[in-house]
């Protein structure tokens, strides 16, 4: 079943295995004529968090573009490659978000009809932004994978184009125009960290960086959760690697682009891998000093600094690209306490207080007179074990930092020397 399976998948000709490309610079040059004033050039400005890493960090913010996210210099360069004849009929992808996005927004501005494949995970706000920007949306597929089987089939039948998000040449020439950019705006860079999804931002990148200023280190990031470029550079060659639910679901890419890796394994000079707790941490960051809402995958190359991944750029002129703001606003919330609980800002604890009168009041009152405030205070009578006259209560905090966290753990201890005291941010 399985071989009849792989005998009707429709290959895509512009990305074959067997016949990688790497794109040339001069596409990359091209493009970024053809594109003009059509995609944002987006600003490259030092942020306020240099002296807290102790490095000159530029932040390229692409999360500013209209759709927000870089994809759109790919997705406008390919569309304006077409021929007429391709023009008038159309163009198909798969895409779960920001190449959907793209896609469609300059397929309206350019009279072009896009039709896009979204798995049944896909946001709805982003189905919706794609059908608002005219596209024929059609949603099937659990996953990205199986969305572009379809339509690759879709295309085939209807004489529309497959356009890869991350491994067409024109796409990955067109995201070259960020590097480009870079060095014009950021003169002497050291350099350049950049996130890690299907490959086509960091090819055309690199490519871009590494022609005009060969000196410049070029860093990938991707997440734990889903670590194919680094796979496909211990194989040689792009390999299927296994991907589990993340953060930065952008970069959750399972086989990097052919093409992609054809161009960019040789630019490369370091990549590593950064985990979900730095992620979040990132978009806190990011919301809370650069006043920016960043996804996940944007965010990676922060929380590559965050995780303390590169000491090498200590004191060095480093861009971190910011790739997309799109998240999902239905998860922002719960990424925004996971930061604060790794940032220990929110802060958790049970101990064993007095169940007479004013047990619990004393200790509210503890935390009080020490500015932290209560998120949450439970009860547990029956689980208490110790004392039948005590009672166990459990606390979720939010404090200033963790100084401020240890001050109150401090606090609580001493008060309460022959308490059982549970601290931490997890426990039974």
């Amino acid at each position: 079943m399985s071989t009849q399976k792989a005998e009707n998948v429709i290959m895509d000709a512009f990305c074959d295995p067997d016949h990688p490309i790497a794109v040339d610079f001069k596409k990359v040059v091209a493009a970024q004529k053809a594109i003009g004033d059509a995609v944002v050039k987006t600003p490259c400005r030092q942020s306020q968090m240099s002296d807290m890493f102790n490095m000159e960090i530029y932040f390229k913010k692409e999360f500013l573009q209209y759709t927000g996210s870089f994809k759109e210099r790919g997705a406008r360069n390919s569309l304006l490659n077409l021929t007429p004849a391709q023009k008038k009929k159309g163009v198909i992808a798969a895409s779960a978000g920001n190449h959907a996005l793209a896609l469609s927004y300059h397929g309206k501005c350019l009279g072009i009809p896009v039709s896009v494949v979204m798995p049944t995970v896909a946001p709805l706000m982003k189905i919706k932004a794609c059908e608002k920007f005219g596209a024929n949306i059609t949603i099937s597929g659990n996953n990205v994978c199986d969305s572009r089987v379809i339509a690759l089939k879709m295309g085939q039948e209807r004489g529309l184009m497959y356009i890869n998000g991350y491994d067409h040449q024109d796409i990955i020439a067109g995201q070259g125009t960020i590097g480009l950019e870079i060095v014009e705006q950021v003169p002497d860079l050291d350099a350049c960290i950049i996130p890690i999804g299907g490959g086509g931002m960091i090819s055309g990148t690199a490519l871009a960086i590494k022609t005009k200023c060969p000196h410049v280190k070029i860093i990938g990031v991707e997440p734990e959760h889903s670590p194919s470029f680094q796979a496909a550079m211990k194989a040689g060659k792009p390999t299927f690697t296994l991907t589990t639910p993340t953060l930065a679901d952008g970069l959750a890419v399972p086989t990097v682009g052919v093409n992609s890796f054809e161009t960019a394994h040789k630019l490369i000079d370091r990549i590593v891998t950064v985990n979900e707790e730095s992620i979040a941490l990132a978009i806190l960051r990011c919301i809370e000093l650069e006043k920016a809402v960043v996804e996940g995958g944007g965010a990676a190359g922060l929380a590559a600094i965050i995780q303390g991944l590169v000491p090498e750029l200590e004191g060095k002129k480093v861009v971190v690209i910011l790739s997309g703001g799109n998240i999902d606003t239905t998860v922002l919330d719960r990424v925004i306490e996971r930061a604060l609980a790794e940032d220990e800002r929110l802060v958790r604890f049970k101990v064993s207080v007095s169940d007479r009168p004013g047990g619990i009041a004393e200790l509210t009152k503890i935390v009080a007179d020490l500015g932290v405030s209560i998120k949450d205070i439970f009860q547990e009578r029956p689980w208490e074990k110790h004392d039948v006259f005590s009672v166990m209560v459990k606390v979720v905090c939010e404090t200033r930092d963790a100084e401020h966290s240890k001050q109150l753990h401090d606090a609580i201890k001493k008060h309460y020397p022959n308490s059982h005291l549970i601290w931490g941010p997890s426990y039974d």
